[in-house]
């Protein structure tokens, strides 16, 4: 199963010169009907393209602020329809088009607004409307975003052996948006948008103004254990109280700090209070933490049932339970050792 091209839009952008001395050239090559994909190159550098954009994975609260693929929602005011977002309009247009020569202007339209914003490369832009047949008449419109490969070139001949290709575009690493997301086959979500983009680049969300994206795991368990915080210091400590002002700038501070050290305030229990809404709505959200050089990646829910965290005097002691050992890469002698009893490492811990 596969999608069927209603229209292409092809369209070239060209950038030279830098800074205030850019200069950018956008250039309409053709805008093809559904025979003319069918009869063209273009059919065969793509296909497969549009499906594999619309079943590509994507986290409605990604597990990280830096990820390729997000949906995005549709803007409006309270109150307001979903015909009141400017960034809607634009892909409506295009899934309404009557003919080719209507097509050939909106996509135009949409193409310059995306090719003025600031972090847009050259590259080959191609607009499609498609429909999945096979399931429903639905019209999707697809943005592709080839940038120019450097240095490529085709073999030659004996004596020359390569030969240079300007302007040459691949699949590989190409950006998208398909509209409107599809979570399942067939189904479809009129207010939301899917993006692929690399996760350093904001091409698509500087083109995208009314779009918002929702918040990442980590964003959401931050604004949670800052909620719970700000509770617990309203409950101990008087309005007026140094001490309370004092906590509420440690907890700004924590909230804005990329490395945090144990602050060393929660009992284990109130820790576990804190995480169980989390791990409700997220089940397999992961907990990583770093003692001096050493790395651990577990669940939040692993915290209180198999990683324990305890001190001796100055030092901190982390101790990980579980059934079995593997090990990976790096062959070491450790994979031989016969393991003590607890009670023999905690006194060695306690005898340091």
């Amino acid at each position: 199963m596969d999608f069927t091209v209603d229209f292409l839009s092809f369209f070239v952008v060209q950038i030279e010169g830098q800074g205030e001395h850019t200069i950018k050239r956008l250039k309409h090559y053709q805008t093809m009907s559904n025979q003319d994909y069918i009869n063209s190159e273009l059919k065969e550098f793509l296909d497969g393209e549009l499906m594999k954009i619309a079943k590509r994975k994507v986290e409605r609260n990604p597990k990280s602020e830096q990820v390729p693929t997000k949906v995005g929602r549709f803007i409006v005011e309270p109150g307001h329809a979903l015909d009141s977002n400017p960034n809607y309009n634009l892909f409506s247009t295009i899934r309404k088009a009557l003919d080719q020569e209507e097509y050939t202007k909106y996509t135009e339209t949409l193409v310059q607004l995306y090719s003025e914003t600031s972090a847009v490369r050259g590259g080959a832009i191609i607009v499609i409307r498609a429909k999945l047949v096979e399931v429903s008449d639905i019209p999707f419109v697809f943005i592709l975003k080839c940038d120019f490969e450097q240095k490529v070139a085709s073999i030659a001949d004996e004596k020359n052996l390569i030969r240079s290709v300007e302007m040459a575009i691949t699949t590989k690493n190409m950006k998208s948006i398909q509209y409107p997301y599809m979570p399942e086959e067939g189904m479809v979500e009129e207010w939301e948008i899917k993006v692929h983009q690399s996760s350093h680049a904001r091409y698509f969300e500087d083109f995208l103004k009314f779009v918002e994206y929702n918040q990442s795991m980590p964003e959401i368990v931050k604004h949670q254990v800052l909620q719970q915080a700000q509770q617990y210091i309203a409950a101990t400590y008087d309005d007026e109280s140094p001490e309370k002002a004092q906590e509420e700038e440690m907890m700004e501070a924590w909230a804005n700090t990329p490395v945090r050290q144990l602050q060393e305030k929660w009992t284990p229990e109130q820790v576990a209070e804190v995480s169980s809404p989390i791990i409700e709505q997220q089940p397999t959200i992961e907990l990583k933490l770093k003692l001096d050089h050493i790395s651990i990646k577990g669940l939040l829910s692993d915290f209180g049932e198999s990683i324990h965290i305890a001190k001796k005097n100055d030092k901190y002691v982390l101790v990980i339970e579980g059934d079995a050992f593997t090990f990976e890469k790096g062959f070491s002698p450790v994979e031989f050792v016969k393991p003590e009893s607890i009670e023999t490492v905690f006194n060695k811990i306690y005898n340091k």
